[in-house]
């Protein structure tokens, strides 16, 4: 298994410090990281105006460092997305597709949808798996074309728990399309990790693993750096090994299925982000040896 970063996860520093892909790449690069996964490129990060053109600069920046470039994560919302407009939303992520791959990343992870707006579009997740499917199976048909793998992450609390997620891709039903599992993500919608990833395990195409500290709905507010799980439970991102994820469990759970990919670090915490991210590399390499 390769152990790699998500650009989201230097967030803090580029708050900070203003500091561009390329920087971060080196950064990624010099702690010890192999890839490096690419959040929604925005093309200023990278000095010029069209995403297109920052991933291929992207692109030859990771290969003159010798640092892979893993998935290419982006959003989307096949129910509310482009003004409701389906046809336009799957036009829009089929571009992504080819940001992907002018960036040279072979799984292209997109959101499926943040859930109904009004009970006249839909009552629950059912109805939106069926509604959404058709369009995500037209854009995975897409991404095949061009040799890169789609999946969707249990994130956004509508289609994050274990059983929706498996609804959804097996409501797609193509070979293109799996499951980025987030071990950490589950804990959004109070799900228990262990359980969760042993749901998902046979549909992985690419892991995100993330760690959070967890309190109790039935205490107070801990404040800053906190938020509601969906079912009003607190948690806070955290170095990955520091929080209550059982990340080894869930990896073992995932070898034990087979996988053999790519395990990424995401960070979302309030700690320094370099020392986090150190941090995260040095334990995840202790599991993985």
């Amino acid at each position: 298994m390769q152990i790699g970063v998500t650009t989201y996860s230097f967030s803090q520093l580029v708050r900070k410090t203003g500091a561009d892909y390329f920087k971060i790449c080196d950064l990624a690069k010099e702690i010890g990281y192999s890839f490096m996964d690419f959040t929604d490129i925005e093309p200023a990060m990278a000095g010029v105006f069209d995403d297109i053109e920052a991933a291929k600069l992207i692109r030859a920046h990771c290969e003159k460092i010798g640092l892979e470039v893993g998935c290419y994560t982006v959003g989307a919302d096949f129910v509310n997305g482009s003004n409701g407009d389906m046809q336009a939303e799957i036009a829009a992520v089929k571009h992504k597709v080819d940001v992907a791959a002018a960036l040279g990343a072979k799984i292209m992870r997109h959101d499926s949808t943040g859930g109904f707006k009004s009970p006249a579009q839909g009552r629950n997740y059912y109805d939106a798996v069926k509604m959404i499917a058709p369009a995500i199976r037209e854009v995975t048909r897409y991404a095949a074309s061009l040799g890169i793998k789609t999946c969707t992450e249990n994130h956004g609390y509508f289609m994050q728990d274990s059983n929706r997620v498996e609804a959804l891709i097996l409501a797609v039903d193509d070979p293109n399309y799996g499951w980025l599992v987030d071990v950490g993500n589950f804990a959004c919608a109070d799900e228990d990790s262990v359980h969760a990833v042993s749901v998902a395990a046979p549909y992985a195409f690419h892991v995100h693993v993330k760690d959070f500290l967890y309190k109790s709905g039935k205490e107070m507010d801990p404040g800053d750096g906190w938020f509601k799980t969906r079912g009003g439970n607190y948690i806070r991102g955290t170095v990955v090994g520091h929080g209550t994820i059982p990340v080894v469990q869930c990896i073992n759970i995932l070898k034990k299925a087979g996988y053999d990919g790519k395990l990424t670090v995401e960070f979302e915490g309030m700690e320094e982000n370099m020392d986090a991210l150190k941090a995260a590399y040095n334990y995840m390499s202790r599991i993985v040896d």
